[in-house]
């Protein structure tokens, strides 16, 4: 009678652990320092490529731009291609003058969002004025743009700024005024453990994982990256070369190595960064992969922020260095990201 009792349990008992499983994975409350991290460095990266393209803003927006306002509207609307939703108001404005205040509005609101000004707020306009210049600079983006935009969205989502930011700041200066307040609470969140700086982690971390997976299974579709002259091909073009390493070219076994462990690593990053004994390893290899396409192959931003969305598997805990208020029962012990 027991034996058979238990055998109509179980399967409910094996249901129940995988929605308590779903629950601890996107509900456990999580402290913020992580995601304030990442806000520092991806707003920071952000403000420095919104600089950049203000040394030469004519060629990028405007009827004058490399790719004027009517061709990049045909190209979205479907005239070349079949249409699309990358909508953008950018490319409705003719005038330098509004064009460039709205950059420095977008330089102003990026500044404040990487140093944690209103973060409630600044966080999802850099988002949606990042956004529409992604919309706006089609064919002039590279993977940058889009880590960074993916990044500042999911940002938006928690607390980033309750750490680490002027925010913080501001609400111990006036504390007073904020325990009264729901809506300065709001505008300056505390530092508490929160199920939104939770989702917001998860969804970096789940987000990357796509990314590296179908990143890994485009290179396994072609042959360079089986018999290793990718990586030869990658060192030896002029066009990205920052440092002359083709040196490298007379050890064609170190490049055939290279090649296969970057697909292996791409291919097998969504399984192998959620156990804590392969996690280590993995993020040892991002930090290679993408610190090596900095210094090598010139493209310091986009090896930058890549090692940045990396972040979002280290746990608070290791930003978390004798602050104030850290030493009560609630911040003993924070749930790990993972």
């Amino acid at each position: 009678m027991k034996d058979r009792l238990f055998s109509r349990l179980a399967p409910l008992d094996y249901g129940k652990s995988w929605v308590d499983a779903w629950d601890h994975f996107w509900f456990t409350p999580t402290a913020p320092h992580t995601l304030a991290v990442i806000r520092i460095a991806t707003g920071s990266l952000l403000l420095y490529s919104h600089l950049v393209l203000a040394a030469n803003l004519s060629s990028f927006l405007g009827d004058s731009a490399w790719i004027n306002n009517d061709t990049i509207a045909s190209i979205h609307q479907g005239d070349f291609t079949p249409p699309d939703a990358a909508r953008s108001y950018l490319w409705n404005i003719s005038s330098p003058a509004l064009l460039w205040a709205h950059h420095l509005l977008t330089i102003l609101v990026t500044a404040c969002f990487a140093v944690g000004l209103f973060t409630r707020l600044t966080a999802p306009l850099a988002w949606w004025l990042q956004l529409m210049l992604v919309h706006r600079l089609t064919g002039t983006l590279f993977g940058f743009d889009q880590v960074t935009t993916m990044l500042t969205m999911y940002l938006m989502l928690g607390p980033s700024g309750a750490v680490f930011s002027v925010d913080r700041l501001l609400r111990r200066r006036f504390a007073g005024k904020v325990g009264k307040s729901r809506q300065l609470q709001w505008l300056l969140p505390d530092d508490r453990p929160s199920v939104s700086a939770n989702i917001a982690t998860r969804l970096i971390q789940i987000h990357l994982c796509i990314v590296y997976l179908f990143g890994g299974l485009w290179k396994a579709r072609g042959t360079s990256w089986w018999d290793g002259t990718a990586i030869w091909f990658a060192i030896s073009n002029a066009q990205y070369q920052s440092i002359d390493i083709t040196w490298l070219g007379r050890y064609p076994r170190l490049f055939s190595l290279l090649a296969h462990v970057t697909v292996f690593w791409e291919v097998f990053y969504c399984a192998l960064v959620w156990p804590k004994l392969t996690r280590p390893i993995v993020l040892v290899i991002a930090i290679a992969v993408h610190g090596g396409i900095a210094l090598f192959l010139g493209m310091i931003t986009f090896g930058t922020i890549m090692i940045v969305a990396n972040l979002a598997f280290i746990p608070p805990t290791w930003w978390m260095r004798s602050r104030v208020g850290e030493s009560s029962p609630e911040f003993a012990h924070p749930p790990s990201i993972a």
